[in-house]
């Protein structure tokens, strides 16, 4: 019997080749699509070794946007299968924060960051993506869960107009990024525009603890942490743009000087804060994924701590605990869990402070409950020294 969430508001409830190919760096593309040919040309082993993948039975998984995820097992005791996944492209313009700073975004499905993917070991991943003749720039997608191919790179290149299919088998569990990577210089400009999100593997039996005694949660959130390097004008306001791409000077100026203008949770300053802020009750555990696609970061729940935490990312390896703040590098993904001890609001943030506090990096659990004294009491309210 396998714990099953469902876009993270519920409880957990029980039961429950035609590729084309494009120059990405000089001579990748032309080294990708040959190791590939050999592999699916070689020898009969091989050649059934794929028609074997081909005919595993198929499940087709429904994106959602940030920070929920798809409906997903805990465990599993079926065998491999292969989730289907699409990922439209949208070029679309969005509001950074409430001082009229925005951006001509670049995103898979509409979401900065993109969706996230849950699979469990062995599984495989079978990505269509489609860039809508209406967009203007080449795209691709780069997964650092797989394993050849630039991460898959160098075999989904596609102009506007075209839609490509990548195939990868999840080997390895964690939490891992994903993001565009067109590459040269285009790389770092479409990440910092948006196009980057994360793919969890789960071991298939389940997360553990350090003990090797399987950790259950109640609730899953997905942060990913954005970085934005937006121009501004003689005035000092920033400038704004009629379509994608006509930044590109402008924001490469910027981030040659390694100093974003804002570093946001989910796309935008306050996205998680509000009316967005994420919920919980006293006594849930929530598993908490936070995706940094370009910049080192340094998660802290005020008012709480991580009480497992697989800061690399990797389920193989013995969760730390007890940490009140832990760290996530560059282009990569962590995961932690906490059980909630006392109601209210809890800020979870970069502890980088001025990140947070001064550049957005922020968002709220809003966890409802009973107080308890005996873990925290308000022994006499402020008045006049005596």
């Amino acid at each position: 019997m396998s714990e099953t969430t469902e876009n993270n508001q519920e409880d957990i409830n029980d039961d429950t080749l035609d590729l084309t190919r494009r120059v990405f760096l000089t001579g990748t593309a032309a080294v990708g699509s040959g190791l590939l040919a050999a592999n699916l040309g070689g020898s009969s082993a091989q050649a059934a070794t794929v028609e074997e993948i081909e005919n595993l039975p198929r499940v087709q998984q429904e994106m959602v946007a940030p920070p929920f995820l798809p409906k997903f097992d805990h465990t599993t005791t079926s065998g491999p299968k292969i989730v289907e996944v699409e990922f439209v492209i949208e070029e679309k313009k969005m509001a950074v924060d409430d001082d009229g700073a925005e951006i001509w975004a670049l995103t898979f499905n509409g979401s900065v960051p993109g969706p996230m993917i849950v699979v469990h070991e062995g599984d495989y991943i079978e990505l269509t993506l489609k860039n809508p003749e209406s967009n203007a720039m080449e795209h691709n997608i780069d997964f650092h869960a797989s394993t050849g191919a630039l991460g898959g790179g160098a075999l989904t290149e596609v102009s506007p107009g075209e839609q490509v299919v990548l195939r990868f088998k999840a080997d390895r569990t964690g939490v891992f990024v994903y993001h565009c990577a067109p590459g040269g210089a285009m790389i770092p400009y479409h990440v910092v525009h948006g196009m980057n999100g994360a793919i969890m593997v789960l071991p298939r039996d389940g997360i553990k603890d350090k003990n090797g005694k399987q950790v259950h949660y109640h609730r899953t959130y997905f942060i990913g942490e954005q970085d934005y390097y937006l121009a501004k004008d003689e005035e000092g306001e920033y400038k704004t743009y009629d379509s994608a791409g006509e930044d590109y000077a402008d924001s490469m100026e910027v981030m040659n000087t390694l100093l974003p203008s804002h570093v946001v949770f989910n796309g935008a300053v306050g996205a998680l804060t509000g009316d967005g802020a994420l919920k919980a009750k006293v006594g849930e555990t929530v598993l908490i994924i936070h995706a940094q696609a370009n910049r080192d970061t340094r998660p802290h729940l005020i008012g709480g701590h991580g009480d497992n935490v697989w800061s690399g990312g990797s389920f193989e390896d013995t969760p730390q605990t007890n940490l009140e703040t832990w760290f996530i590098a560059g282009g990569s993904a962590g995961a932690a869990t906490y059980t909630f001890k006392q109601p209210g609001v809890y800020a979870y943030v970069n502890h980088n402070l001025i990140e947070a506090v001064l550049k957005g990096a922020a968002a709220h659990f809003v966890v409802e409950g009973e107080w308890d004294d005996t873990l925290m009491k308000q022994v006499a309210k402020p008045g006049p020294i005596s």
